[in-house]
């Protein structure tokens, strides 16, 4: 052998003593160092960043309410950002976030198409995300850990809530349609209105129509949508409605009130029961009958939780953290805790 030979034989087995060695170290950890991004930091300051669609609406004011009240209480910073309804923005402020050095992000995202791009993000930085009420997937299909409610599960309760009423109330599909109004493009909303749609022909009756509207989950456009409908039915005596939130079902009981059916003659399930608990408050005579309970403020603050212990303790997020739901009316809202502020 030359001496060349014998120095290259050298350093290949210096070479792989000294790779096995990094993996023997590996190996014995049982896993690879994650990013600098996701481990708790030296300081142990941590801070996370909440961003949400529509921040302005009484289910979001509340949900970053708990959200604060949970940071408060873990001893992290929270930073809310309201995007509105801009997907661009959503993007400019993850981007904002990640270089302002954050921990862990929630996410209510504007639009679910975001969503790919929106993980891709925070994988590339780091930083652990969680959809929060809006699922979001990235490219594979594959969906990011979440936080908020079943949809159908949320649906059902409606539809079956309605459906009880309206056997009570002694109507018939003759002279009854029902209104379900929803952002069309939404998957939390179709969920939504067509398990209600099901649990309603369970529980009521399956010959009445339904008839859909879309809108943009607002109580002004969910009013003003249903308008046309309301006009190009004037036979229909009992009216049956539902929607994507409380926004949409206030805003069409409050166009059939304008177009003058009267409250005895309207059964409107609300999905928040924020908005519907404020003419239960007032003592109205209202076609807002009853509602199913969610609490923004419990979504807020789970999620601050499982990002906390994601963060600072390395506990896995969980695939899916599911709020609890109850169905409440003008007797019983307030033993709840429904917030009518």
């Amino acid at each position: 052998m030359s001496p060349h030979s014998h120095r290259l034989r050298t350093w290949s087995v210096v070479g792989c003593c000294l790779i096995s060695g990094v993996l023997m170290a590996s190996c014995s950890s049982g896993k690879t160092e994650a990013p600098a991004s996701q481990q708790a930091p030296a300081n142990g300051k941590i801070t996370l960043y909440y961003l949400q669609k529509q921040g302005d609406q009484q289910y979001f004011v509340e949900q970053a309410q708990g959200a604060q009240e949970k940071a408060k209480e873990l001893g992290v910073e929270l930073k809310v950002v309201n995007l509105g309804q801009d997907a661009n923005k959503a993007i400019t402020e993850l981007d904002a976030a990640v270089a302002q050095g954050a921990n862990g992000v929630a996410i209510v995202v504007p639009d679910q198409a975001i969503g790919p791009q929106v993980i891709d993000k925070a994988k590339s930085a780091g930083i652990p995300i969680i959809a929060s009420d809006d699922v979001i997937k990235d490219g594979t299909g594959a969906k990011a850990p979440f936080v908020g409610f079943n949809g159908s599960q949320m649906g059902d309760s409606v539809g079956t809530e309605a459906g009880k009423l309206f056997k009570a109330a002694g109507w018939t599909a003759a002279d009854t349609k029902i209104i379900s109004a929803y952002k069309q493009d939404l998957s939390v909303c179709t969920d939504r209105v067509n398990a209600a749609k099901s649990a309603f022909a369970k529980a009521g009756d399956p010959g009445v129509q339904v008839i859909d509207v879309g809108t943009d989950n607002s109580p002004v456009d969910a009013q003003n949508r249903s308008g046309a409908v309301i006009g190009s039915n004037p036979g229909v005596k009992h009216w049956v409605v539902w929607g994507c939130n409380d926004e949409n079902e206030t805003g069409v009981v409050t166009a059939l009130a304008n177009s003058g059916v009267q409250a005895n003659n309207i059964i409107g399930v609300g999905l928040g029961a924020y908005l519907d608990c404020k003419d239960w408050a007032a003592g109205k005579d209202t076609g807002n009958k009853s509602a199913l309970y969610i609490s923004g403020a419990e979504v807020g603050r789970s999620a601050i939780q499982v990002l906390v212990d994601k963060v600072k303790n390395g506990k896995e997020l969980p695939a899916e953290t599911i709020a609890k739901t109850t169905i409440v009316n003008k007797d019983n809202y307030k033993q709840a805790g429904v917030n009518c502020t």
